[in-house]
């Protein structure tokens, strides 16, 4: 079997269902190949040759088998029938069609860590394989019982020196022990046998815990992969990258999906590498985010005039009316709030299925026709509507729970805006400056999705992802992960959770998917604001006296600071530097999404997590079975 240039693998223990779900999933996703994991092959009512054919009907090649565990380093009885299940795996091998076998360093309690007698092992399973036109490759387990570290693998099978035994090089075993990627250097790229790759949040435990449950794709964690991969690209190797991925939201994650988003991670996390070490990429280059133009709401006649009334209490100004539809623009500083109210169109199908609701942002960036070439690349669907008048031509692509992503190239904003909409005639200063920008949008999944969203901001536009957090809800935990683009132009959270009752899993019922629950606006002046925000009527979430009382002590406020925060509702927060984060709550539209306005002192990066379970406390009492819905 001959193995072709940048091929996408899974190993099928990384995917739900039986074997037959599995291989459907994998092929439906395009993948070219699939590592069988023994447990997958062992449980199926499918002989080999029957799972052969069916590979062969999906246009799969089984690209590995595996694993083999606990052959090397044992003596008597405990060898010889270590060699006979090799024989045994081998005769297998040859009903399913690979050539690939998958051994991995020894747990065995039994075996010797003598390396004279590993290496004599191997050597005499080269022999073996060699007749059966079989590679084996040496694995290095991050918990083997001698051998846990490539490096030590690779010594073995450069002493080994057979053209059957290669080495398999795994970023989860070598990245979890922090191995430095350059070693691979060390490894010519003809004997590197096949290459496995998985993500992992950085985690403190056990390296086989960490291994068994908390594995995810390529950009979805916080190991370097992309370095790792890049490393063994220098190589010249040239064979497939594999997903081997234990997880347990996968395990109840529709295989579909998980397929899906597997071949996104790969592609992803191959260009990325080629990029590091300057070779040719198949894709554009990400486009970072300029910043968010506007945010789009959906609502039907009543709820539109609500909602503009609602926008005029945060201090925004109705400033134009789209010349062909029911669509109106508000703004404040640099900020664009859009209420589309069309009978027909996107916005009022999105409004059928998730109510009066965020439907759609608008992102600057220097090149939208390369983020479209490189969301085509990434599986990423795109939005476009024809550009008649009465609609503006504008690409977008699919984004959280079906809602849009506009993409608009930088020197284009200004004119987009005289071109489709009529100015509305009002004072000079009739719009407010308190608003500067959008700080961030925080989204809401549901729990499947969660490392999804964060894979398609990371693939798709580069966006960093900061430490993640857990935030405590009364009602239950809420996980929650922030991205941003390098320079902070472009940030946004994600959010899930399993409890059924808390703030996010609220909100999620309320429609048939996930959506923007809030918009962060930046302010330079937090107290000024919210002067503003009262002589304007607006209805802020009240804060406890007890936060306040304790955020005195904590930061050492004086009285008269501490009492004017009180009086506001402001939430504070500070980093190890001292840097401050300044921020308040409307009360929610409805129920359903609200708006936080936030002061960011330099080098602050966070989001006053610290703060979040006080919000969401207070937010919390303000439940549909407390009190009668209200606007803001």
């Amino acid at each position: 079997m001959t193995i072709a240039r940048s091929l996408n693998a899974i190993a099928t223990v990384s995917l739900r269902g039986t074997l037959e779900e599995k291989l459907k999933a994998a092929a439906a996703a395009g993948f070219a190949g699939v590592e069988i994991f023994e447990n997958d092959l062992v449980g199926s009512s499918l002989s080999p040759k029957e799972v052969r054919a069916m590979l062969d009907d999906l246009g799969l090649a089984c690209m590995l088998y595996q694993p083999f565990r606990d052959f090397e380093g044992l003596s008597g009885d405990l060898r010889r029938r270590a060699f006979d299940r090799v024989r045994a795996k081998f005769d297998l091998m040859a009903e399913l069609g690979t050539d690939r076998i998958l051994f991995c360093s020894s747990c065995h309690p039994a075996a010797l860590g003598e390396r004279d007698r590993i290496v004599d092992d191997f050597r005499e399973l080269g022999g073996i394989a060699q007749k059966r036109g079989i590679i084996v490759g040496y694995e290095a387990l991050a918990w083997g019982r001698h051998v846990n570290d490539h490096r030590d693998a690779w010594a073995i099978v450069e002493a080994v020196d057979h053209p059957n035994i290669g080495i398999i090089l795994d970023s989860y075993h070598s990245l979890s022990r922090q191995i430095p990627s350059e070693s691979i250097q060390a490894i010519p790229g003809n004997k590197i046998a096949f290459v496995q790759l998985a993500d992992a949040p950085l985690l403190d435990m056990d390296l086989l815990y960490w291994s068994r449950h908390f594995r995810n794709l390529p950009g979805q964690g916080g190991l370097d992969v992309a370095g790792f991969v890049a490393e063994i690209l220098r190589t010249g190797y040239d064979g497939p990258l594999s997903l081997e991925i234990f997880n347990d939201r996968f395990r109840s994650n529709a295989a579909r999906l998980v397929a899906e988003d597997g071949h996104r991670s790969l592609d992803y996390v191959r260009d990325t590498a080629q990029r590091l070490i300057a070779q040719p990429t198949a894709m554009p280059a990400p486009q970072p985010v300029l910043g968010c133009e506007f945010v789009e709401f959906t609502a039907d006649g009543s709820d539109a005039a609500r909602l503009g009334s609602s926008f005029a209490s945060l201090g925004f100004t109705l400033v134009g009316e789209h010349r062909h539809k029911k669509v109106t623009r508000w703004r404040q500083g640099g900020v664009n709030l859009i209420v589309n109210a069309e009978p027909k169109g996107f916005a009022s199908a999105y409004r059928a299925t998730q109510g009066t609701a965020i439907c759609a942002i608008g992102v600057r960036v220097k090149d939208k026709a390369a983020v479209l070439a490189r969301a085509a690349a990434l599986g990423i669907k795109a939005y476009s509507p024809e550009g008649r008048p009465g609609r503006m031509a504008m690409p977008a692509l699919r984004g959280v729970g079906g809602s849009l992503i506009y993409l608009i190239d930088d020197h284009e904003v200004e004119g987009l805006w005289a071109r489709e909409f009529d100015a509305v005639e009002m004072d000079a200063d009739a719009i407010g400056a308190d608003v500067r920008g959008i700080d961030h949008l925080a989204a809401v999944v549901h729990n499947d999705e969660f490392l999804s969203w964060q894979l398609y901001w990371r693939s798709l536009f580069g966006l960093e992802a900061r430490g993640p957090q857990d935030v405590i809800d009364p009602s239950g935990l809420v996980h929650s992960q922030a991205l941003q683009s390098a320079d902070g132009a472009f940030r946004v959270t994600i959010n899930a959770s399993d409890a059924r009752e808390t703030l996010s899993s609220r909100f999620l019922d309320h429609g048939f998917g996930g959506g923007y629950q809030h918009v962060a606006l930046t302010t330079d002046d937090i107290f000024a604001t919210a002067r503003g925000l009262r002589d304007h009527g607006a209805a802020m979430l009240e804060i406890p006296a007890n936060y306040h009382a304790d955020l005195a002590a904590r930061f050492d406020l004086d009285a008269a600071m501490a009492a004017r925060m009180a009086a506001d509702g402001v939430l504070y927060d500070e980093d190890g530097d001292g840097a401050g984060f300044w921020q308040m709550y409307s009360r929610a539209f409805d129920k359903l999404f609200f708006f936080e306005f936030v002061q960011r002192a330099k080098g602050y990066a966070g989001y006053g997590a610290p703060n979040a379970g006080v919000r969401l406390a207070a937010q919390n009492r303000f439940r549909p079975d407390a009190i009668p819905a209200a606007t803001l």
